[in-house]
């Protein structure tokens, strides 16, 4: 794992995101996001309450709740566990819609600010697209979401939660921000060379982004207490798994590239030798 480099684009990634471009490139996505989701909690949000209320209570989960709350200490809660449930489930599917934002408006952008920036002679060879960004954005969250919605039960357990939640972002993030980080510059050949590669500085990365990225979920915590506040809960959480993601981006678009210039030159001296 290569620390340095790791280092170097972090600190690259924190200047430029402080650029007025990078700042207004997150409200682009989050005005996306906020609309969609602030259409879906207004027509869905106390339908999904309701079937879970009547789920719980034709199961007799309520019992079997308070039974679990009250083994941890948070038997006060149980009157709760619907809406935190909810928001549970909920929670996956916003990350998702940040992340899909993101890869729509903020990663071309982010490519060429930091491209044109510090990589103006490295060649764009165009080995990603917009279908293929969405399909891999789409086939990594199935896979996220059927981890989640099984591990649903561990939350109840903060420590547990703390460690699972930043492995399962930054499984998410590595996935899907290296495909578009990489998209324009490289092709799909050197792609994959270069995640097998620097599989273990990605993976860390991406760990890191993650324990950034568990932050707004603490929120709903509070939405719990105030279920009247949770579209104002939910749409600042969108903004910070927004600003997340734009640095992620930035991020690993800084590594990315110059990692991409470093196998080239490997490759043509190898050919020259």
């Amino acid at each position: 794992m290569n620390i340095a480099a790791v280092g170097i684009a972090w600190g690259r990634a924190v200047a430029a995101q402080l650029h007025f471009r990078m700042l207004l490139l997150t409200f682009i996505p989050f005005l996306a996001a906020l609309l969609i989701w602030s259409v879906a909690m207004w027509f869905g949000l106390q339908a999904l309450i309701d079937y879970l209320q009547l789920w719980f209570a034709d199961h007799n989960s309520f019992q079997t709740a308070g039974d679990i709350l009250g083994m941890i200490g948070l038997f006060t809660l149980k009157a709760m566990v619907v809406p935190l449930v909810a928001m549970w489930l909920l929670l996956p599917l916003m990350v998702f819609t940040a992340l899909l934002c993101i890869g729509l408006f903020a990663m071309p952008a982010i490519s060429k600010h930091v491209g044109s920036r510090h990589y103006p002679q490295l060649e764009q060879r165009h080995g990603g697209s917009l279908l293929g960004s969405i399909g891999y954005s789409l086939s990594s969250f199935v896979i996220f979401a059927v981890v989640w919605l099984l591990t649903l039960p561990l939350t109840l357990f903060p420590p547990v939660s703390l460690v699972l939640q930043p492995l399962l972002w930054g499984w998410l993030t590595y996935r899907v921000i290296v495909y578009d980080a990489l998209a324009e510059h490289a092709d799909a050949d050197e792609r994959r060379a270069l995640v097998k590669q620097h599989r273990w500085s990605l993976l860390f990365m991406g760990t890191i982004a993650g324990i950034f990225g568990a932050a707004p979920g603490l929120l709903w915590l509070g939405g719990v207490m105030a279920v009247m506040f949770l579209p104002v809960i939910a749409g600042f959480a969108i903004w910070l798994y927004v600003l997340v993601f734009v640095f992620s981006g930035l991020w690993f678009q800084h590594y990315c590239l110059a990692a991409l210039a470093q196998q080239r030159a490997a490759a043509s001296s190898a050919l020259v030798q």
